[in-house]
């Protein structure tokens, strides 16, 4: 079984996750890294941040100590956002980042996620090869030849610097609620939207180790809609435990997803002449009043499959500016390297006052369509794409949904479970097709 999901490496921490992994996973990556360097008289460099749980105290520590006695430099930057690091990575001209985090998975699991020079995810090739040489017998450097540590205590002003580089309209005028999610955010994302001008009530602000993600945060709604009703604000901001993510809230308690974020973003990009090729990236779970509301704009739309990497990919290869995903996962490429939910609230924020209309106005624009999305946990999901049993049932439900529905099923990346989407003309076709599929996904697999 491969060690590396669709994002870094992820598990239980301490079981499936533990500090020998990321001990030889960062021995393994510094090898490939000094091989692969065409200076070999260079010292590398690595960055290295994470988010707020507990469990990153010790594999940061196992980290740190795998890349110094493998003879690189590391520079620790503490608590940060994902973005941050591969900001600071692709800023500074290291060789690698690494980042500690399980994004908005709860706080007992971790992960390890490695970042190239130039600030972007490593490519699944290097992966593979840094996998093949965990736990390889190797010659140690010793004296001068060791890495050394460095608290880099500039970090954080230099990420919440490029943040504001891409603030065109100030935010006066604005009242916002930010749910940090007890994560990396919890100091930047507050800072940023006061330096950008808006009125800003922070919530779930306070990480403790192991608050992470509980109850709050992009996953959990809830708290931000009250918060935001409460204090009469313009516009809720919820993201993850890393801040690679945005959802957000309207003034009247309304969901904004991350398809509603795109079709906001890709309508001012285009109306500004920013959006390259005239064209946004989304992938297969995008909803199909997404498709729509780009059809009407005028906006072509490319659908690659789950995963902000293979969005990514994408965005590179044909020069794309904007692609991301329902998720609230938003990659603007002239802006960032990677998706960053800070940055993307900070634009969606100009939106708003670029345009004098409320966040409700501008999201309804597109019309989503009823979906249901089930997570059949506990289930075989490497066997999904052989079961005849479900392929069957697959296209028994597409047959019956015909053009004004469809279905999707995936196995998830990082987790032990399938997902299980349907989308229908109405709520309760969509729930009663997906109900059914995820009873064949759990009998076949489970």
């Amino acid at each position: 079984m491969a060690l590396f999901g669709t994002d870094g490496i992820r598990g239980l921490a301490n079981s499936d996750l533990t500090a020998e992994i990321a001990l030889d996973v960062s021995v393994a990556a510094a090898h490939i890294l000094v091989e692969s360097s065409s200076n070999k008289d260079h010292r590398p460099t690595a960055i290295v941040g994470q988010d707020s749980r507990a469990s990153g105290e010790f594999l940061e520590a196992a980290v740190v100590a795998g890349l110094t006695s493998a003879g690189i430099n590391v520079y620790r930057v503490g608590v940060l956002p994902t973005p941050a690091v591969a900001h600071l990575v692709a800023e500074s001209r290291a060789d690698l980042g690494v980042m500690i985090s399980a994004s908005h998975n709860p706080m007992p699991d971790n992960g390890v996620k490695l970042f190239a020079r130039g600030g972007g995810k490593l490519d699944d090739a290097i992966e593979a090869r840094i996998e093949a040489r965990m736990g390889e017998e190797w010659k140690r450097p010793t004296g001068r030849a060791v890495g050394r540590v460095i608290n880099d205590d500039t970090a954080t002003e230099r990420y919440l610097k490029h943040l504001l580089s891409s603030v065109e309209t100030p935010l006066q005028g604005l009242k916002i609620v930010v749910d940090c999610a007890n994560g990396a955010s919890s100091h930047v994302a507050p800072e940023a939207y006061r330096r950008a001008g808006a009125e800003v009530v922070a919530i779930f602000n306070q990480p403790d180790g192991w608050n992470i993600n509980d109850d709050c945060g992009s996953t959990h709604l809830h708290q931000l809609r009250s918060a935001v009703l409460k204090e009469g604000a313009d516009v809720g901001i919820a993201h993850d435990g890393d801040a690679d993510r945005c959802l957000a809230i309207d003034a009247a308690g309304n969901e904004i997803d991350g398809d509603h974020i795109l079709t906001i973003l890709a309508r001012g990009f285009k109306a500004r002449g920013k959006l390259k090729g005239n064209t946004v990236v989304a992938t297969v779970m995008s909803n199909l009043g997404f498709m729509h509301a780009m059809k009407e704009s005028g906006i072509d739309v490319v659908a690659t499959q789950v995963g902000d990497r293979y969005v990514l990919e994408n965005m590179i290869e044909h020069d794309y500016s904007l692609g991301g995903e329902q998720s609230g996962h938003v990659i603007m490429r002239d802006l960032a390297n990677t998706g960053d939910g800070v940055l993307t609230a900070l634009q969606l924020l100009q939106e708003v006052v670029r345009t004098g209309k409320t966040l409700q106005e501008l999201a309804a624009t597109m019309v989503r369509f009823p979906q249901v999305l089930i997570n059949v946990k506990d289930v075989k999901k490497e066997m999904l794409d052989s079961s005849a049993p479900i392929a069957a049932a697959v296209k028994n439900a597409n047959d019956r949904l015909g053009d004004s529905g469809r279905v999707l099923l995936r196995a998830s990346g990082t987790e032990a479970l399938v997902r299980v989407m349907v989308e229908a003309a109405s709520d309760n076709l969509a729930e009663e097709v997906a109900r059914s599929l995820a009873d064949v996904v759990k009998t076949e697999l489970g």
